[in-house]
């Protein structure tokens, strides 16, 4: 995969961790994401962990009607 560099190959490989990561936690990463990049600002930087996809209470998606 061409990233244009060292850093953004790291940079892409975060976001496709946290896509995953939504994935197999059975959310919907377009909505997973939308939703942390939303109320990340505001949120106590101790706290973070509060936006990893476990413990995030989002909609499931159905895993049986998923493409993919």
């Amino acid at each position: 995969m061409f990233a244009g560099s060292d850093v953004g190959g790291e940079r892409a490989a975060a976001v496709y961790c946290l896509i995953g990561s939504a994935k197999l936690n059975g959310l919907d990463p377009e909505a997973y994401l939308f939703y942390v990049l939303s109320y990340i600002a505001d949120h106590p930087v101790n706290r973070i962990a509060d936006f990893l996809p476990w413990n995030v209470a989002l909609p499931r998606i159905n895993s049986t009607s998923e493409s993919n």
